[in-house]
């Protein structure tokens, strides 16, 4: 024994622990991969499947939508039947899932693949973080694994657009989805040579009553809250997401009574774990409103391809890493919720700066983002840190299910909220010739000016332009409010926590 662990009590980890994070890194940028890679794919995909418009969302959503309904139940399954074997079995899914979704002959083959592979996804973003836990027993190594886990998902959702824009130069449409077959088999086969087995000794058997609920309320949730992103309010979305609030507070009742729950409510009496999941939920819902109209503000305003918006998005992607990696570190000598605040107020900051960007101003534009995911990233390495580490070891996998939700539903509120924002602004400022389609948002305005003369076009095209760019704007002034809420939080409820 050395002599820490006979000062601490806690076992260090050697070796073969950090082999198995590289182990664990292996699914954790692939799921990253597969969200952000399909957007280049998809003008290929359309000449290959001819799917319909409502088919083409259905492809793009169907796999966030399983991936964020299975997250609580696939946790907890971890929890019971061992978290590695649930990694294993899940990894086997998605390496024949993946290669099915490549080989689809239609578009409703390839929606059900998607889904099929995000149920199978669902099985690892928990069991991963969960195993890092079981792996890193000393708090401070622990945070080092998580934010080595967070750099791994935020580098993966950066080269996603850079790798699949190389496949699509000299493969299929259906190469971008066997990225994960290497991967997984690699995963398969060191898997069982470097990563213990953990699972609750008391757990019960799943409750399918709380399982059908959890799914029918998340599903419904995201679902509402995406499409009034896309079309504003609508008798439809509307329903989906009040009946989603409506299922999942039956759900939180049910939990309540069950002696094993499938989620364990009394997580949330842990201040540091409830405060670092609601800082995580704040900070993603303006990271997802930024992300929706930055990312369109590089391709329909400055005429980037999805390739060059990508890589133009990859500075970003570093400093989130970079911060990652730092975190751990400076939080060793100041306190969680300082440094955690600070992060979130620079990120204040990167937000002002879109709110002053102007057609042709990418060098602003990329900065601001940049000092935005400073912040990014440090919430990323010590909040999840601080989700994971502040749970019991037998709810590791409800913890881990929790804080990738929570991601999950921040961003769909991001988007449903500052995209209804931003859309708002546009159709205010928009003056075009005309009116019509153009004047209802920017992608009708590229659509309608394709059918234009070259002097019309560009003239339409410039209008919708400087009223998209005043939808970023007001955009960037609301996230920054959001992310000071998200400061205030940590440096106020996280004040006496000490870091790791």
């Amino acid at each position: 024994m050395s002599s820490n662990t006979a000062e601490t009590g806690i076992r260090k980890a050697g070796t073969r622990e950090w082999l198995g994070l590289a182990a664990l890194a292996l699914p954790t940028l692939l799921i990253a991969l597969d969200q952000s890679v399909l957007y280049l794919a998809l003008p290929h995909l359309a000449e290959g499947l001819r799917p319909t418009g409502t088919q083409t969302l259905w492809i793009m959503d169907v796999y966030g939508f399983m991936i964020a309904g299975f997250l609580i139940t696939m946790g907890r399954l971890g929890d019971r039947v061992g978290r590695r074997k649930l990694l294993m079995i899940g990894a086997a899914a998605v390496g024949v899932t993946s290669v099915l979704a490549a080989f689809s002959g239609s578009a409703e083959q390839l929606i059900a693949t998607r889904a099929l592979l995000g149920i199978a996804a669902a099985t690892l973003m928990p069991s991963t973080l969960a195993l890092i836990g079981t792996l890193f027993h000393d708090p401070a190594q622990r945070g080092r694994a998580i934010a080595v886990w967070a750099g791994c998902f935020m580098g993966g959702t950066a080269l996603g657009p850079v790798i699949g824009g190389a496949l699509l130069e000299f493969f299929w449409w259906g190469s971008v989805f066997l990225i994960g077959v290497p991967v997984m088999v690699i995963l398969l086969i060191v898997a069982p040579l470097v990563l213990p087995e953990y699972k609750d000794p008391h757990a019960e058997r799943l409750d399918l009553v709380s399982v059908v609920l959890s799914l029918a309320s998340i599903l419904l949730t995201i679902y509402g809250l995406k499409e009034l992103a896309r079309h504003g309010w609508a008798a439809t979305p509307v329903a989906a997401l009040v009946a989603g609030i409506v299922i999942g507070a039956v759900f939180v009742w049910r939990q309540r009574k069950l002696a094993d729950p499938l989620l364990d409510l009394s997580l949330f009496k842990i201040p540091a774990f409830a405060a670092a999941l609601v800082i995580l939920v704040v900070t993603m819902i303006g990271t997802g409103g930024a992300y929706l109209f930055v990312t369109g503000f590089l391709q329909m305003v400055e005429g980037l391809s999805p390739l060059d918006a990508g890589l133009w998005l990859v500075p970003a992607a570093l400093a989130s890493i970079l911060s990652a990696q730092l975190a751990p570190i400076v939080a060793k000598r100041y306190r969680l919720g300082t440094v955690l605040g600070m992060a979130l107020l620079v990120g204040v900051l990167g937000y002002l700066m879109l709110a002053f960007v102007e057609p042709g101003g990418m060098p602003l534009l990329v900065a601001g983002f940049v000092i935005v995911f400073v912040g990014v990233g440090t919430l990323g390495a010590l909040g999840t840190d601080l989700v994971v580490g502040s749970a019991p070891p037998e709810r590791g996998g409800s913890a881990a299910a929790l804080s990738s939700i929570g991601g999950d539903l921040g961003t769909a509120l991001g988007i449903a909220l500052f995209g209804s924002l931003g859309t708002a602004v546009y159709r205010v400022v928009v003056e075009v010739p005309g009116g019509g389609p153009a004047t209802e948002s920017m992608e009708n305005a590229v659509t309608t000016a394709q059918s234009l003369p070259g002097d019309a076009a560009a003239g339409l095209l410039s209008a919708a332009g400087e009223a998209y760019t005043s939808g970023l704007n007001a955009i960037g002034v609301a996230c920054a409010v959001v992310s000071a809420i998200s400061a205030v939080i940590a440096l106020t409820v996280l004040r006496k926590k000490a870091s790791s």
